[in-house]
Formats: structure tokens, sequence, C-alpha cells
């Protein structure tokens, strides 16, 4: 599955997209932010409040609980703000 880090989340892990396998058991956005957290120690840091992190799934906005499966690329994005 691809990842695609957007903002300050991608200059924290240090990449801006990454082909993951994910793991028996990741089934939602949310299981996935707690995946990616356990992969390195910039991931963790990009993802400490994953309560903030906006997410979308083949370019469309979800929340946490929106399962994966089928999911061809996934966005994660940090918090947007007004302006």
């Amino acid at each position: 599955m691809k990842i695609v880090y957007f903002a300050w989340i991608r200059e924290r892990i240090g990449v801006a997209e990454e082909e993951v396998v994910l793991p028996a058991g990741v089934l939602t956005v949310g299981d996935l932010l707690r995946y990616l957290k356990t992969q390195s120690d910039n991931h963790a840091a990009a993802l400490q409040a994953p309560e903030v992190v906006r997410v979308a799934i083949d370019q469309e906005h979800v929340d946490h609980a929106q399962p994966l499966e089928g999911a061809k690329e996934i966005a994660i994005f940090p918090p947007m703000t007004g302006g």
C-alpha cells in the first residue's frame, strides 16, 4: 500500500511517500496510524498525536474508523488551519 505524507508530517518522517506491507490486524485508519508510529523514531515523532492527523484514502478524506480494505493510496496530513 502506498502511503503519502504531507507538510510537517513529511518533514518529520523524512520521506514523501513509502510502500508499506501491512501486518494482519491493521484494518482501519486508526490501526494504520498506530502501526506507523512503531516503524521509526521519526514516524513516532510525526504521529505522536494521531487524533489530530487527517487521512485520505484514494483522495477522499475519511475518519479514523474507516476500513483500509481495497485502499490503493493513503495520504496523511497535519491538521488544517484557517487562513
